[in-house]
């Protein structure tokens, strides 16, 4: 069977691959980094697409923590920001709930896909790893915001298609082929120039820029969608959405 992947780049593409693809959701700064950090801390982990939805996620958990921000502003009534650095600081069993502007989206937005993986610096080995054993198509779509690619996003896109193009896997357009070789052996301190880290680093919050860049590759696990919680597994142990 010939084995593809596609990079994409934008929270509303994701519904075109659900029927054909599995997909990876990226959003290095910050969503898929919470989420990750969140998991291997204990913290069960809910991804919700719009406010109206983490209200009546959290009624029906049991003390939940609601994390999260639109447009860059935490929510009245929330417990974190959307912070991996902040998530980090708060280990345990509590529920999360997290809203945020592109990355919860795109999770949203991918329901119904067979399989739903979330990726960040910090599980990207795993993650490469365990697509190239289970998965025969795939797409890997960032999280951009305003109709345009975030180049943290992009590159570890491109990093996980350019190991799973060592793999034996074929990049379905001529698009997805630059951006792979234009990334590969890329690091974390060249995303040092992304408009993101730009905006974050105005905004306040520096701490939260230096804990992506340190953690990379330090979770040796796959995160795993099944359209209402993510799961953390140990590499080789996933299995489909929904089951």
């Amino acid at each position: 069977m010939r084995r593809t992947f596609v990079i994409d780049a934008l929270p509303e593409r994701a519904a075109a691959y659900c029927s054909t693809h599995a997909i990876v959701a990226v959003d290095v700064f910050r969503a898929a980094t919470v989420i990750v950090t969140a998991l291997a801390g204990g913290h069960p982990v809910y991804p919700v697409g719009t406010l109206e939805e983490a209200e009546r996620v959290a009624a029906r958990l049991r003390h939940p923590l609601l994390a999260g921000e639109q447009a860059g502003v935490t929510p009245p009534g929330f417990d974190l920001d959307n912070s991996p650095a902040a998530i980090a600081e708060r280990p345990g069993l509590r529920p999360l709930v997290l809203l945020s502007s592109a990355g919860t989206v795109l999770l949203s937005n991918s329901r119904g896909a067979a399989s739903v993986y979330v990726a960040c610096l910090r599980n990207l080995g795993a993650t490469a790893e365990q697509l190239a054993e289970t998965e025969a198509r795939l797409a890997l779509i960032g999280a951009g915001t305003r109709g345009e690619a975030r180049p943290e996003d992009q590159m570890v896109c491109a990093l996980i298609g350019g190991m799973l193009w060592d793999r034996g896997y074929q990049p379905e357009d001529a698009r997805t082929a630059r951006a792979a070789a234009e990334w590969r052996g890329a690091t974390p301190e060249r995303l040092r120039t992304s408009p993101s880290v730009a905006w974050l680093v105005e905004a306040g919050h520096q701490q939260d820029v230096e804990f992506v860049l340190d953690h990379v590759d330090d979770v040796a696990a796959i995160a795993v969608y099944n359209g209402q919680l993510v799961n953390l597994l140990p590499g080789t142990e996933a299995t489909k959405t929904g089951t």
